[in-house]
C-alpha cells in the first residue's frame, strides 16, 4: 500500500504525511517544486515510477483574490492538474481522493448546501476548482472528492493565525460578521481521507463520488475570531482580549466575492461512509497548543 500525496507542504498534505505515517502506511509527498501536475507528461511518468495505491490530491491554487487576475495558473493547477491526476489513475487503475470547496457555490442559499445543489461560483477560483471537480467526474470511476471550507492549521497562512498576530498587536479588530460558514482543522479532514484509505487497503466496498465534510458548530467569521482569541487568552498566548468589531461584507470590500453562506450539509458522508463531523475548536485547540509548545506566535 503506498500513498501519493499531491500537494504536501501544504496545511493539509503536512497533516496528510504526518497521520500516514502515525498509521504505518508507505507514502511518498511531494509539492508543486517536485511535480509539476499542470504537466501531463510529467505527471504520467511521476506516478507510473511510484506506483501507488491511491492517490490524494491535496494541491491547489487557493489565493482567491489573486485568482482573479491570474487566471490561467488557478485553472491550471485548479482544473489541468486533477485532469491529469484522474488520467493517470485510469491508466494504473487506482482511486484518487480529491479535495474541493464551499466556493463553488453562490452562497445565496439561506439553508446548507447540499451535493445535490447546483453549483454557482461567484468567482476564478471557484470557477476552477468545480471544472476540476468536473474533469474528476468525467475521467475517472473510483474517485472521491470532498468539498470542505474554511481550512485552517498550524501550518502555513490561514484565518486562525492572522487573527491570532493581529490581536497580539492591537486593541480593536474588524472581522465580518454576515458571513456563515463552519471552520474545519486540516487534521480532520486528513483523518477523514485516510478511513477512506483505510477501507480501500483493508478491500471494503465503498460508495464513490461527491461529499461535504466541514467542522461544526456552523459559525461567523466574526464568531470565529471571537473563539479564536478567548482560546488564545486562556492559554496565555494574549495578555489580553482584543475588541472584535463586527462589520458588514461591504465594509471589507475583496478582489473576489465571498459566498454569504457557506455552510455544507455533511449528511452524505455520515449515511455512505459512517464518518461524522468534528468539533473545529477542538481542532483549534489543538492548534495553538502545537502553537504554544512551539514558542510560535505566542507572548
Amino acid at each position: 500500500m503506498t500513498i501519493l500525496i499531491i500537494g504536501a507542504a501544504g496545511q493539509l498534505g503536512t497533516e496528510l504525511c504526518l497521520r500516514s505515517k502515525e498509521r504505518g502506511y508507505k507514502f511518498v509527498g511531494v509539492d508543486y517544486n517536485e511535480l509539476d501536475i499542470t504537466n501531463e507528461s510529467s505527471t504520467m511518468a511521476f506516478v507510473d515510477q511510484v506506483k501507488p495505491t491511491v492517490i490524494i490530491n491535496a494541491a491547489a491554487y487557493t489565493a482567491v483574490d489573486r485568482a482573479e487576475t491570474d487566471i490561467a495558473s488557478a485553472f491550471a493547477v485548479n482544473r489541468e492538474g486533477p485532469l491529469y491526476l484522474a488520467r493517470s489513475c485510469v491508466k494504473a487503475d487506482i482511486p484518487l481522493l480529491h479535495v474541493s470547496t464551499d466556493y463553488v457555490f453562490d452562497g445565496e442559499k439561506s439553508t446548507p448546501y447540499h451535493e445535490t445543489d447546483a453549483p454557482n461560483p461567484g468567482g476564478v477560483y471557484g470557477q476552477s476548482k468545480l471544472e476540476g471537480e468536473t474533469a474528476v467526474a468525467n475521467t475517472l470511476d473510483k474517485f472521491i472528492t470532498l468539498r470542505t471550507a474554511w481550512v485552517f492549521s498550524a501550518t502555513g497562512q490561514n484565518f486562525v493565525r492572522t487573527i491570532l498576530r493581529l490581536a497580539q498587536q492591537r486593541d480593536e479588530l474588524s472581522v465580518v460578521a454576515d458571513q456563515t460558514g463552519a471552520p474545519t482543522w486540516a487534521g480532520d479532514i486528513a483523518e477523514v481521507l485516510l478511513e477512506i484509505v483505510d477501507r480501500i487497503h483493508q478491500g471494503k466496498a465503498i460508495t464513490w463520488g461527491l461529499y461535504h465534510y466541514t467542522g461544526v458548530p456552523v459559525t461567523t467569521w466574526h464568531a470565529f475570531a471571537e473563539t479564536i482569541c478567548q482560546q488564545a487568552f486562556n492559554l496565555g498566548m494574549l495578555r489580553k482580549k482584543p475588541f472584535i468589531k463586527p462589520i458588514s461584507t461591504s465594509e471589507y470590500p475583496t478582489a473576489a466575492k465571498r459566498p454569504q453562506n457557506s455552510a455544507l450539509a455533511c449528511a452524505r458522508i455520515q449515511e455512505e461512509l459512517l464518518i461524522s463531523q468534528a468539533d473545529w475548536r477542538k481542532g483549534l485547540e489543538h492548534v495553538l497548543i502545537q502553537w504554544k509548545k512551539n514558542n510560535e506566535l505566542s507572548t
